[in-house]
């Protein structure tokens, strides 16, 4: 988890820094650009000079993929075990009605 943190926090502040030096953004308007650029909102501001573009495209690409594998790597393990609880309950639940069903039939072939 601390490291997924420190990679996010990582990229954010090249992001920021690049915006601003490239751009010439204020630092808050550069957090702003790149915090939308990572959350996938695209670019809220318009930018002005080539490189500046060229440097949102790619950032755009490693600001999404690092979240979307932070989100993969400290949430897959929890809804591993979710979906294998769940399974493990609908097993059961599918047994017992198999059960109750199968019961109902010997009784009425018995009363039959």
């Amino acid at each position: 988890m601390v490291y997924s943190l420190s990679l996010i926090a990582l990229v954010l502040v090249v992001g920021v820094v690049g915006f601003h030096q490239l751009e010439g953004m204020r630092w808050v308007d550069a957090v702003y650009f790149e915090s939308m650029l990572a959350a996938g909102q695209g670019p809220p501001i318009p930018l002005i000079t080539d490189w500046g573009k060229i440097f949102a495209s790619v950032m755009g690409f490693v600001s999404v993929g690092t979240v979307l594998v932070t989100l993969v790597v400290n949430l897959g393990p929890i809804m591993s075990q979710v979906w294998r609880e769940s399974l493990e309950q609908l097993e059961t639940d599918a047994r017992k009605l198999e059960q109750d069903v199968s019961g109902k039939k010997k009784d009425e072939a018995q009363a039959a």
